[in-house]
């Protein structure tokens, strides 16, 4: 078998989860966190609160690591959210609630993820 450059990063990412359980709890806790966020961003858009869903999308790029398993979650989560609102029979909730609890997620994730400084372009 052949070792290539991803197969070796991913076998070395993968010892220190391993290795560090810690890192691996915080990374649970992100992505608890990134899926309570899209889970409010789907509620935002199905209701047409595009303040709100813009504000939510910002903290995802600010905060959450740029992986696919990070971005597929809040994207799956986001679709199931909306559909969830779109499908229901439930009224949507009042914008000031919305705000609230996206205030609040905003403060876990900066204590999480804090934001990463960003790239060169």
């Amino acid at each position: 078998m052949k070792l290539s450059l991803s197969n070796a990063a991913a076998f070395c990412l993968a010892a220190l989860t391993m290795y560090n359980p810690v890192h691996a709890a915080d990374a649970e806790l992100g992505l608890t966190l990134v899926t309570e966020l899209a889970q409010v961003n789907g509620v935002a858009l199905a209701c047409q609160d595009t303040a709100i869903a813009a504000k939510a999308k910002k903290l995802m790029l600010t905060h959450a690591p740029k992986t696919p398993r990070f971005g597929s979650a809040f994207e799956e989560t986001t679709n199931a959210s909306y559909l969830h609102q779109v499908r229901g029979t439930s009224a949507c909730p009042d914008a000031s609630d919305l705000d609230s609890k996206l205030n609040a997620l905003a403060k876990r994730l900066e204590d999480s993820l804090p934001a990463s400084p960003p790239t060169a372009q």
